[in-house]
């Protein structure tokens, strides 16, 4: 049986940059997909992804405007280790609670952080695992401010971070070991 592997394409397409995941993950469903794999839009609604998620997927693609530093349009990959989140790698912003609470939920400003807790705080009360390996493809942003449509730069950048997420999916994943734990492969 083939690993199940969620490409989730998060932004918001009304904040220029910020629409980079939702604009690559259509891109990318353009193409023939290894079997098991799901490439889903989900724009703003990171509640149903941290739900879609208790699907029981091995492995967990954000693909995300993801401000670092770097020149507008320089693309990133970034393993999140078991124990980190996501969010912060990915650069993106949460609203913190009081200490020794979990992050406020709001289901229109959820970065990928609050929906990996989110997905934990499910996980627990539903017996679901969460992903094994979580992924942030990122893309350095020129502009997120109001506004549709790409700057230039990260435009530029789509069909690149196409590129790295189908060689990405076409490589096995290692296993704890550090060994391959099984091909995926592309359908005709």
């Amino acid at each position: 049986m083939s690993p199940k592997v969620l490409v989730a394409g998060i932004g918001n397409v009304f904040l220029g940059d910020d629409g980079f995941g939702v604009e690559t993950v259509r891109a990318l469903s353009a193409h023939p997909l290894p079997d098991g794999v799901e490439v889903v839009d989900f724009g703003v609604r990171g509640v149903h992804l941290a739900y879609q998620l208790l699907d029981g997927y091995d492995t967990l693609v954000l693909v995300d405007a993801t401000a670092r530093g770097g020149a507008p349009g320089t693309l990133y990959l970034i393993e999140a280790e078991a124990g980190t989140d996501a969010g912060a790698a990915a650069g993106a912003g949460t609203q913190a609670a009081g200490p020794g609470e979990g992050p406020v939920l709001d289901g229109h400003h959820m970065s990928p952080d609050t929906v990996l807790a989110l997905l934990g705080a499910l996980c627990a009360g539903t017996g679901a695992t969460p992903p094994r390996r979580t992924l942030v493809l990122g893309c350095e942003p020129a502009c997120v401010e109001e506004g549709i449509g790409l700057s230039a730069p990260v435009a530029a950048a789509v069909p690149e971070a196409v590129r790295m997420a189908l060689d990405l999916l076409d490589r096995p994943a290692p296993d704890e070991a550090g060994a391959p734990r099984r091909e995926l492969r592309r359908t005709p």
